[in-house]
């Protein structure tokens, strides 16, 4: 068994992060990483720059480019994600102004509620 286990974490493990959790935690990593690209934002993103005057394809290009930059800035520097935040959002700068109008939509609350429901769908699907 332990063989196994160690062969689908290298098969896993080579196409993304691979990590053992306890089984109980299995459908909050399903809401979180299982639905979690589809909660990524770069079309969005993309929408706002055509807004703006970029085209589509510069757009879509500069959205899933800042995110893949975020992310690996994340990962690389260990630091926590408001830290990260903080350190790129001058006083009185673009920045802060958009993290405000987006806080004043409920943004963080739409992501968290969006993870804690599909955890919920997969704990009622999977005791169907």
């Amino acid at each position: 068994m332990v063989e196994d286990g160690k062969l689908l974490e290298q098969l896993m493990g080579s196409v993304g992060y691979c990590t053992e959790v306890e089984e109980d935690l299995i459908d909050a990593v399903t809401g979180l990483s299982g639905s979690g690209p589809a909660y990524v934002t770069v079309d969005a993103l993309a929408d706002g720059g055509v807004k703006m005057g970029l085209p589509r394809r510069l757009a879509v290009r500069l959205g899933a480019q800042a995110l893949l930059g975020a992310a690996k800035m994340l990962l690389e520097s260990e630091q926590h994600p408001g830290q990260l935040k903080d350190n790129v959002a001058s006083p009185g700068g673009a920045t802060i102004h958009a993290l405000h109008v987006m806080e004043s939509g409920g943004f963080r609350s739409l992501l968290i509620n969006a993870v804690e429901a599909s955890c919920i769908r997969t704990r009622y699907s999977r005791k169907k």
